[in-house]
Parts: C-alpha cells; structure tokens; sequence
C-alpha cells in the first residue's frame, strides 16, 4: 500500500538556506511522512537521527546533500543546504512539491 503525504505549504527562503514544509506530521511516525517525502522528490536517504523533540536526516538529490528537520515542540519541518549554491536545488525541489499541495 502507497501511503501518501500531505503537505500543506511550502516556502522557500533563500537567505536561510531552507524550505520549509507544513503538513499532516506525527514526531513518533515521522518515517510515515518522510519516506514519501524523500521518494517523491527522488531524494535518496543516506542517515536518520532523532533526539526527544527533533529528526534530522540526510538526504542525497543528485549528489546534493540535503538535511530534512523536523522539531516537534515548533511542529516546524524543514530541508536544508549548507552551501549557497545549493540553493537552486531547494528551488526545484520546491516545484516538484507544489503538486502534493
């Protein structure tokens, strides 16, 4: 069975290096969100860790590393880039979310 994710916005903030994403995010079944996350952006996953109030994994586009965060007390998820020039990549990702909105 394909489980979907729902996703209620997006937004892109280049200055932060991120893309945040508002959806349907249960912390203790974060890999109910994620998996679909990473497989509909074509990402592949490379590491997972989780604290008491945070995920983070690693994520690969195309030999872009990406981090996905997600803090359960802001209930606030995010993708990442440490350089700017990876920026771009968070631009297209975010086109290929605008259709799971």
């Amino acid at each position: 069975m394909e489980v979907t994710m729902k996703l209620n916005a997006i937004q892109l903030d280049s200055a932060a290096l991120s893309l945040s994403v508002s959806g349907d995010i249960d912390f203790d079944h974060f890999e109910v969100f994620a998996e679909p996350l990473a497989r509909a952006l074509d990402c592949r996953v490379r590491e997972r860790q989780w604290g008491a109030d945070r995920h983070q994994w690693l994520l690969e586009f195309e030999g872009t590393p990406l981090w996905l965060n997600y803090e359960f007390y802001g209930n606030i998820c995010w993708l990442s880039v440490e350089r700017e020039a990876d920026v771009e990549v968070l631009e297209y990702l975010a086109t290929l979310l605008t259709s799971h909105l």
